[in-house]
């Protein structure tokens, strides 16, 4: 019989198939069976419409026979098989999608999915095949057609007999190479593993003769083989089934089984929703962080399905990088999928679908806060970094939807709290909300900066993690109480009264002030305060960047150093200032001993470095002798 060529446009794209869009051969199996599942929902919804088609779901099979001597893996099913013209149309031009002229020719059932376009994924099985032959005889007729192809040179189409309605895919596996083993494709454990993978919520049966191995009755060594015929695939998804029928052992099993954690999950979100978008998400929020979670190597992203076969293993656009811990599936028979079905378009379904899992996220998080708040606390010593990551991210566009999430330590009883218990718990008076930036609550504690404002009965919220600064910078306030850092030189807890006695001293010494700058090259100015109690000094910061922020950004493996506007701040009700009063007035190169001494030791006290410690060791020594 004479062979028929492709068109020259379908050649090429076949060539563009095999060798560039597929990157990944094992797909061919998944695209075979899901376009034999197609063909199985046309004859069952042509059964639902007419009566005289005795057909019940029941009924449909796929098969998946292999034989490794002639080196030939057949795919079969008895769905509604094609006409030599189908066969024409379908296989003869690339890209020809009978499933999808289904779906725009007939009025579409609720129980009907049609999954894929049969004319592309199809001659993905030349990625492993250097031949194929499709045997269909379409339901209700009595020829059947076999369709014949070795790859770009053509194809032919000749009558033939087959006793039952379905097609036969049979693929002629190429030779093994020293890279690719394609006689692995015949082995029973990768096609369980491929099914397992790919279409293990293929609604109908996936069929294939499976051999088992036992020991020989009374002996050691000796084993009978046995074949049977089972099903290979689930059918029914877990996050299909009804929610009040499912026990938490099943979703603990499930998500142990599927994401490979030792630990059950804290807690199942399970949700389906339609409308204009219709999707079903099975989502876990994990007891714990893996162990590369905080690294570049991590890879966010959900499972996403489409009508139970797997589309991508790690969908990173259904989740925002702040809830990348997410685990989970996704399945939704409204998006839109490429020619090769692995890379996903961006459309507006996958947005709206995304947008909602987000909220559902959320607010789940909210709840289990309030409902479990042990629980939730667990959750946020492994993700409350990334949470706040997501707040400080993208110019705090996200802050409204995260800024309820957040739990901070304070210095009452340095017990986590949200900033909404926070405010509850605010005095009268208070007008912001404090805060203190160190390295453990137990040397924020020793802040000479905290002292005070303790005294006065001012809640502070201790920042341990150097995200925590940029995130409520970025924040600026909560509910309109503005945040505020007490090593900040903006801190003003005096009254009007302890205000003016304040700048009255500051104005008489500034003439001193001055001249104790002098030794200090690195410092922006130097001032009395009333903002300690029994410490002689601090640093405080003026400007956006703080101390703390300085600290962390020239942590930073990068060549830019930054330096915050420091204040030099003396304790002006402590014996130094006297001290310092005279010295000025008597001996003004003591003086500046004397001011090198007390900013190494402000240095000191805020986690700084000293640039010459010997000459402040040196300094020390001198007074002491």
């Amino acid at each position: 019989m004479a062979k028929k060529q492709f068109k020259a446009e379908s050649k090429k794209l076949m060539e563009l198939m095999i060798h560039s869009i597929y990157t990944n051969k094992d797909i061919f199996l998944r695209e075979l069976i899901s376009n034999a599942s197609d063909a199985i929902d046309k004859l069952h919804y042509e059964s639902l419409t007419n009566d005289s088609l005795k057909l019940k779901k029941k009924d449909f099979e796929i098969f998946i026979l292999r034989d490794v001597e002639k080196r030939t893996l057949t795919i079969k099913d008895n769905g509604i098989g094609m006409t030599k013209e189908e066969l024409e149309t379908n296989l003869g031009t690339i890209a020809k999608s009978g499933s999808l002229l289904f779906k725009t020719e007939k009025e579409p059932k609720k129980d009907i999915d049609i999954i894929g376009q049969f004319g592309v994924g199809f001659y993905s099985a030349f990625m492993v095949a250097d031949k194929i032959e499709v045997n269909s005889k379409a339901y209700g007729n009595e020829n059947a057609y076999t369709w014949v192809s070795e790859g770009v040179d053509g194809y032919t189409i000749e009558e033939t007999k087959k006793e039952h309605f379905g097609t036969d895919i049979i693929l002629y596996l190429k030779e093994d190479t020293d890279d690719i083993k394609y006689s692995d494709y015949l082995e029973e454990y990768k096609l369980r593993e491929l099914v397992k993978k790919y279409s293990d919520y293929i609604t109908h049966p996936i069929k294939m003769e499976v051999t088992h191995t036992t020991l020989k009755e009374g002996s050691e060594t000796e084993y009978d083989k046995t074949t049977e015929i089972e099903i290979i695939n689930d059918m029914v998804p877990l996050w299909k089934r009804n929610k009040s029928k499912i026990k938490e052992e099943e979703y603990n099993t499930f998500y142990s089984d599927k994401f490979f954690d030792y630990e059950q999950p804290l807690k199942t979100i399970h949700t389906s929703a339609e409308g204009l978008v219709s999707f079903n998400s099975l989502l876990f929020i994990p007891s714990h962080a893996p162990y590369d979670f905080y690294t570049k190597e991590y890879e966010k992203g959900l499972q996403l399905y489409s009508n139970g076969v797997l589309i991508m293993e790690k969908c990173k656009e259904l989740v925002p990088d702040y809830f990348s811990f997410i685990k989970g599936v996704v399945d939704s028979p409204d998006l839109s999928l490429n020619i090769s079905r692995e890379i996903l378009q961006q459309d507006k379904n996958l947005k709206v679908i995304a947008k909602n899992i987000e909220s559902k996220i959320n607010k789940e998080l909210n709840t289990l806060k309030q409902e479990n708040r042990e629980d939730y606390e667990k959750f946020w010593s492994s993700f409350g970094t990334q949470i706040k990551y997501g707040i400080y991210n993208q110019y705090g566009m996200n802050k409204e939807k995260l800024q309820d999430l957040l739990l901070f330590a304070t210095s009452k009883e340095k017990k986590l709290k949200t900033l909404e218990e926070y405010l509850e718990g605010m005095k009268e008076n208070q007008e912001a909300i404090y805060y203190a930036c160190g390295e453990s609550l137990d040397k924020i504690d020793l802040l000479p900066q905290v002292e005070l404002v303790k005294e006065k009965g001012f809640e502070i919220l201790y920042c341990t993690e150097y995200i925590d600064e940029f995130a409520l910078s970025v924040l600026q306030n909560y509910k309109e109480k503005k945040f505020v850092n007490v090593s900040k030189e903006e801190l003003n807890l005096d009254t009007e009264e302890e205000k003016e006695n304040l700048k009255k001293e500051n104005e008489e010494n500034k003439n001193m002030f001055l001249c104790m700058k002098e030794s200090l090259t690195d410092i922006e100015s130097i001032k009395f305060t009333n903002r300690l109690k029994n410490h002689p000094v601090c640093l405080s910061s003026t400007g956006a960047l703080s101390i703390e922020m300085e600290k962390v950004m020239n942590a930073m493996p990068n060549d830019q150093k930054v330096n915050a506007k420091k204040v030099l701040e003396i304790n002006a009700n402590h014996k130094i200032a006297s001290k310092l009063k005279e010295l000025y007035k008597n001996d003004k190169e003591e003086l500046k001993i004397y001011a090198k001494i007390l900013y190494a030791e402000a240095r000191l006290i805020e986690g700084l470095s000293i640039e010459n410690p010997t000459e402040i060791v040196s300094l020390i020594c001198d007074k002491l002798s």
